[in-house]
């Protein structure tokens, strides 16, 4: 329903009406955000459900709009809304009913429902401008015969746009002065060891005070002893393995390098070989886990997984984002930056506190500098050191190996480019 701000229209039957939605379907509010356009011979009218000019009658009452079948006698109800149209004192011709392909963000100095993005007209139409240049009319009929009310919003609007210029300016200001202040390498070695400081808040709990490396990253801040249990069924298939089994699997490759490397040296011991067929089960589980993106099913790694370890993932190596309009599990670059250091610190407690970072590089599919500064915020020394037979044995593997005394955290040197965790 509509009603036009500057009258009543002699042939209001004659006029078509045209209605744009927010691109941004997701947002609980700004998916019910309209603008209505109609166009006449000598005028065109545009309205919105959004903004401070807004009718407030839509926020007080609730309207419905009824559809009569005459055949039937029966009645359909349509929630509606109240559009109060204002005329465009424009001189073009760019609303009708032109093909929308098109988004175009408008200055917020100039337009009234500023800061959104709105489908207008179709390449190349001058119509954007066109409405630019109304609203810069409309403004000057507000400064010349506008109302009180009027006077004081354009008065505001035009404030705030003044100060979001000098707000910008003194931005970059003072940017400019930290700059030659401090110099810029100085700068780029501080972004390094944020770099170091935000991925320490991903990793496992530390205990500087520890007397010996197994007490440094506690097994129990890996696994917990009802998530150790609950690994016992899925991972007796691991203890049971043969040699011939585990070539096979290597041919199929189902599971990492890592895992499939240590397999080969299982303990003979029932109960040494059953601890490390657990720890080897959730760490490539860890590794798969970590390839996702957006997590879309309950189980996402299968029926097999226990429903503790479903959870612990899910929970603790998972951020939630929302996205059309439901709220899902996402593996941000964040997360995987957590993955990776608990996967680093379990391949210890597997390895005996010295592990090839390199092959778990690989299975990651991380850049090596990334897998070498988790491993330094873990507080691990890094050496050189020749891969495992069948393994890319020519490449120069890094090793990283926790030992006692701890070394003390650096900021990496040089002036590497910072890398944005999200």
């Amino acid at each position: 329903a509509v009603r036009f701000a500057n009258g009543r229209l002699q042939r209001p039957d004659s006029l078509s009406f045209t209605v744009y939605r927010n691109r941004d379907t997701a947002h609980p509010r700004k998916r019910h955000r309209r603008i209505l356009v109609s166009e006449t011979e000598r005028l065109s009218y545009v309205g919105h459900n959004f903004g401070s000019e807004v009718m407030k009658c839509n926020s007080l009452c609730r309207y419905f709009v009824g559809v009569l079948d005459k055949n039937s006698g029966q009645m359909e109800v349509y929630n509606a809304e109240i559009f109060n149209m204002q005329p465009l004192l424009s001189g073009g011709r760019c609303w009708g009913s032109q093909l929308l392909s098109c988004f175009v963000l408008l200055s917020p100095a100039l337009f009234p429902w500023h800061g959104e993005q709105w489908v207008w007209c179709s390449p190349g139409c001058t119509g954007c401008f066109t409405v630019c240049m109304s609203l810069v009319q409309m403004d000057l009929c507000i400064e010349a015969f506008g109302t009180s009310k009027q006077k004081r919003a354009l008065s505001s609007r035009r404030m705030n746009a003044v100060g979001s210029d000098i707000v910008s300016t003194a931005v970059t200001k003072a940017a400019a002065n930290v700059i030659d202040a401090k110099g810029v390498t100085a700068l780029m070695q501080d972004m390094a060891q944020d770099d170091v400081q935000n991925i320490s808040a991903f990793l496992p709990p530390c205990h500087e005070d520890a007397d010996r490396p197994e007490h440094i990253y506690k097994f129990e801040d890996i696994l917990s002893p009802a998530e150790y249990e609950a690994l016992r069924v899925p991972a007796a298939t691991l203890a049971s393995v043969t040699a011939e089994e585990v070539a096979k699997r290597a041919e199929e490759r189902s599971h990492c390098s890592f895992v499939l490397e240590e397999l080969k040296f299982l303990p003979t011991d029932e109960k040494s070989r059953d601890h490390k067929a657990r720890c080897l089960w959730f760490l490539d589980t860890l590794i798969r886990f970590s390839h996702l993106k957006v997590i879309k099913k309950k189980h996402p790694m299968g029926p097999e997984c226990p429903h503790i370890i479903s959870r612990k993932l899910m929970k603790n190596f998972t951020s939630l984002t929302y996205n059309n309009g439901s709220i899902q599990n996402l593996i941000s670059a964040s997360m995987k930056a957590k993955i990776t250091a608990y996967v680093i610190a379990l391949a210890l407690h597997i390895n005996n506190f010295q592990t090839d970072l390199t092959v778990l590089q690989n299975d990651m599919k991380l850049p090596e500098s990334r897998i070498l500064d988790i491993a330094k915020a873990l507080r691990l020394r890094v050496s050189k050191a020749k891969g495992p037979p069948g393994l890319e044995s020519d490449q120069n593997h890094k090793l990283g190996t926790l030992s006692l005394p701890l070394p003390t955290q650096k900021a990496p040197e040089g002036q590497r480019k910072r890398r944005k965790m999200n």
